[in-house]
């Protein structure tokens, strides 16, 4: 069959833009939704816009950073544990600065995120919600570091923290996690390790869950509290093994509660079966939980090793 001009011409153009399409892909940063492909993580992030869109990152190390200020966007590696965010910073804070509806992050690595003010993070949560899953943070100054916002909420599940945090230069300390007063902080199926100064996870949202997750500081150095919820919170710690090595800055206590003041009640938060000891090599007392807060918790079932006694009301 013979075809028209016009038809030949639409023909020629569909298969322009299918091969097009197909080079994009190849890019290391893919729109999902539309298969457009670009060089740089920034340039995809701006077309997403204000829109909703998922971000596909190839297999690679990249020294990109982003700035995401609307939409809600999905930054999903391709294949998870192959992508890595090493190093690359924007605004003086992160690899992803995030203050858009919302943002999800999954299978990505981030490394070796540092600034001058010795709080560079792989992700600066400034507003919306944000989910991360099956990444993991390394070998920065912090992990996540976040603003306030009161009405956002965050979820951490199965994912890894390790050698973060730092308290020096005559600085403000950095933690693994620092979250700001936002509106609650959950964390499942996580661990936290050989951290590097600061806290593991300090939170100031007034409600908080941490469960099923691990707390391994036998390589941990200058290091303070586990879990640290400076401002008070409500919610649930459950199912976490704690080991608390000996190179601390801070070893008085494994969480403490209000330490910096009162802001959120702390009634009924229910710290229970979870796991706590020293490491083998640590001679020392110290206590599972420090409270400054005056409130009514629960701390039951909990299984403590030597040198530990389960509460202190400071």
């Amino acid at each position: 069959m013979k075809l028209s001009v016009p038809t030949l011409v639409a023909t020629l153009l569909a298969v322009a833009n299918s091969t097009a399409t197909i080079a994009q892909s190849n890019a290391p940063f893919t729109i999902a939704e539309n298969g457009q492909g670009f060089n740089r993580l920034s340039d995809a992030v701006e077309a997403i816009g204000a829109r909703s869109g998922t971000i596909i990152i190839a297999p690679g190390a990249y020294g990109d950073c982003a700035v995401q200020k609307e939409g809600q966007i999905t930054y999903r590696a391709s294949i998870a544990g192959q992508t890595i965010l090493d190093g690359g910073i924007c605004e003086g804070k992160a690899a992803l600065v995030l203050r858009g509806q919302s943002a999800t992050v999954e299978g990505i690595i981030f490394q070796n995120q540092r600034v001058p003010d010795g709080n560079g993070a792989g992700i600066r949560l400034e507003r919306g919600d944000l989910t991360i899953s099956n990444a993991l943070f390394r070998n920065s100054e912090q992990g996540l570091l976040t603003a306030d916002d009161a009405s956002g909420n965050i979820v951490i599940d199965r994912s890894t923290f390790q050698r973060l945090g730092r308290c020096d230069r005559g600085l403000s300390c950095a933690h693994s996690i620092y979250i700001g007063d936002y509106g609650s902080l959950r964390v499942t199926n996580s661990r936290f390790e050989k951290g590097s100064g600061g806290h593991y996870v300090k939170s100031r949202a007034p409600r908080v869950t941490v469960t099923n997750s691990s707390f391994d500081d036998t390589q941990g150095r200058t290091t303070n509290y586990m879990i640290d919820l400076p401002a008070g919170a409500s919610g649930v710690i459950s199912g976490n093994v704690f080991v608390q090595g000996e190179n601390k800055e801070n070893w008085s206590a494994f969480i403490a509660v209000a330490a910096e003041g009162k802001k959120n009640s702390s009634a009924g938060l229910n710290i229970h079966s979870n796991s706590a000891s020293l490491a083998k090599n640590v001679q020392r007392n110290t206590w599972f939980v420090a409270d400054w807060s005056g409130d009514r918790m629960r701390i039951a079932n909990n299984s403590l090793g030597r040198g530990l006694t389960r509460y202190e009301k400071r």
